[in-house]
C-alpha cells in the first residue's frame, strides 16, 4: 500500500532534517537519514530520491569538516569549519521546506557517492 502524497512529502521533509542530528550526535547526519530512506524507500517512493540527496550532501559535508579540521593547523579551518555548520544548516533547511511542498532540492557542494 502507498502512502497518501502528504504523507510522502512528510516523511521527506523528516529525511532532510534529521540531518541536523548530526549537530548532537556524531555522525547522525549520516545514520538517521539512512534508516528512515531504507526504512520508508519500499512504502513511499518519493522518499527515495530525497534519501539519496541527503545522505550524498551529509557524506560530503563531514568530508569538509574533516578536512577543514585538518586546515586548522594553519588557522583557516577555524573561519571555514563555522560556515560549514552554516551552510549546511542553511541547505538543509531548504531542502525540507522543498521537501514538504512535494518538490525536490538539489545541494549544492554535493559529491554523488550513491546514484
Amino acid at each position: 500500500m502507498t502512502a497518501s502524497q502528504n504523507d510522502q512529502n512528510t516523511w521527506a521533509m523528516f529525511v532532510h532534517l534529521s540531518t541536523l542530528l548530526g549537530l548532537i550526535i556524531p555522525f547522525g547526519n549520516i545514520a538517521l537519514p539512512l534508516i528512515i530512506w531504507q526504512v520508508k524507500k519500499n512504502e513511499m517512493p518519493d522518499i527515495e530520491s530525497h534519501g539519496k540527496q541527503a545522505t550524498n550532501f551529509q557524506i560530503s559535508m563531514t568530508i569538509y569538516a574533516a578536512i577543514s579540521a585538518l586546515l586548522m593547523i594553519i588557522v583557516i579551518g577555524f573561519f571555514l569549519f563555522p560556515a560549514l555548520v552554516i551552510l549546511d544548516v542553511i541547505f538543509t533547511v531548504k531542502a525540507a521546506l522543498a521537501a514538504r511542498d512535494g518538490k525536490q532540492y538539489q545541494y549544492p557542494l554535493t559529491i554523488q557517492f550513491i546514484k
